[in-house]
């Protein structure tokens, strides 16, 4: 029996929509009264996990779930050994660097050296100053992290961006845009390579729909 791993949070429902039209059917997660973890497909040929989003990766490098989805900024944050399949067409962000908006900051260059930038996004925010030779200290925050410059922790974040909404009612901008990120199928390599429990027929269906 195959096993997907799925993500909590804004990329479920499109996750379900799309497993419904390979004949997979995980709607229970949807159920605010189910409190399962864990539900097996009513064909009985597939069942799934839920998952943190940043969890996802885990469970399918680790082989506790033969197939994933993970949003792109996850995957480029932790790395993970997996086989990267298919990109979803959905769940379109950003992960981008943003300042308060009456700063004079308005590209990352303009950052003052050793100065703090908070994100929940760590290696890739390294990675992002690394490039341009720009020393600073990474803060890792996990909840508001725009909280960084307006209690000026931090003079700057990196963070996902959608809307760019959250940003503008706290009084913030975006001065650079590191990468565009999307929900990606993922699997885990042995099984994608041995086509275990017919993986490759499913992950057929699901580029016919996607």
């Amino acid at each position: 029996m195959i096993t997907v791993a799925l993500p909590k949070g804004g990329l479920l429902n499109d996750c379900i929509e799309l497993f419904k039209q390979v004949g997979l059917d995980f709607s229970a997660f949807l159920d605010p009264d189910n409190r399962q973890l864990q539900i097996e497909d009513p064909t009985h040929t597939a069942k799934a996990l839920l998952v943190r989003t940043h969890d996802v990766p885990v469970y399918v490098e680790y082989g506790q779930a033969q197939l994933g989805i993970a949003g792109y900024d996850v995957l480029r944050e932790k790395k993970p050994v997996v086989a990267h399949l298919t990109d979803l067409k959905f769940g379109h962000c950003r992960l981008s660097v943003a300042v308060k908006a009456n700063s004079n900051y308005r590209r990352s260059l303009d950052l003052p050296h050793h100065g703090r930038v908070a994100s929940k996004f760590v290696n890739c925010a390294k990675e992002h100053f690394q490039k341009i030779d720009l020393p600073v200290e990474i803060v890792p925050l996990y909840g508001s992290v725009e909280l960084g410059p307006i209690t000026e922790m931090s003079e700057a974040i990196v963070d996902l961006v959608s809307s760019g909404r959250t940003l503008k009612d706290n009084g913030l901008i975006e001065i650079e845009q590191l990468f565009d990120s999307s929900a990606r199928l993922i699997a885990h390599p042995l099984s994608y390579r041995l086509n275990r429990d017919n993986l490759s027929n499913l992950v057929t269906k699901i580029n016919q729909v996607k």
